[in-house]
């Protein structure tokens, strides 16, 4: 059963048999706004942007996913592409942008690995349909078991902005734990969102 996040949450990162997740997928689903005009309603496309951002111990930023760059330094980190409207016919289902993390592959530098969003033509996240961010075992297109998810349409915390920080994977001790952000940014593009968890999330 996934655990509807909460701000400041820590997850265990460990199957219901016990052992260590290993691969995870961080999806991101949305559909396009409509817009009820004298003519009738039209759909308005929506483009959300899954972004992934990587730090070391230290605290510095050494890599980034994004619609940008599509698969990390390492390859452990991989994004399914841009997606440019949302789901113009309801929801279907499927999360409209996936990335995927294998722990094993993550550089040794690597230290926290933090997943955000941003709204990319700047549209107000309490207007977009169903729009929710959540982790999962499987792959892009097959969910095997979803652990968490934020529904952020439908959470008051984020109306009125246009991007929000899911939360950051960190290491302690060689094992992999989650601590659940869940908060907006004010931030307008993602290289503001990554600035912003180098320093306040990490």
């Amino acid at each position: 059963m996934a655990i509807n996040l909460e701000k400041g949450q820590r997850i265990n990162l460990e199957k219901s048999n016990g052992s260590k997740l290993q691969n995870i997928c961080v999806g991101v689903n949305w559909g396009a706004i409509e817009k009820k005009g004298f003519f009738g309603s039209k759909k308005e496309a929506v483009d959300l942007d899954a972004s992934c951002a990587v730090y070391d111990d230290k605290k510095n930023h050494i890599d980034s996913v994004n619609f940008r760059k599509l698969v990390s330094n390492d390859r452990a980190i991989k994004h399914s592409g841009d997606d440019l409207t949302g789901d113009l016919n309801g929801d279907d289902g499927l999360d409209n942008e996936v990335i995927t993390l294998d722990f094993a592959q993550l550089s040794p530098a690597a230290n926290y690995v933090a997943f955000f969003i941003n709204s990319f033509r700047g549209q107000d996240f309490k207007d977009i349909p169903f729009a929710s961010i959540r982790i999962y075992e499987g792959t892009p297109t097959r969910v095997t078991q979803e652990f968490a998810r934020f529904d952020v349409a439908n959470d008051a915390t984020f109306a009125g902005n246009v991007s929000m920080v899911l939360g950051v994977f960190y290491k302690r001790n060689d094992e992999w734990k989650f601590s659940a952000v869940g908060v907006p940014t004010n931030d307008k593009k993602l290289e503001q969102t990554i600035v912003t968890i180098q320093q306040n999330h990490l």
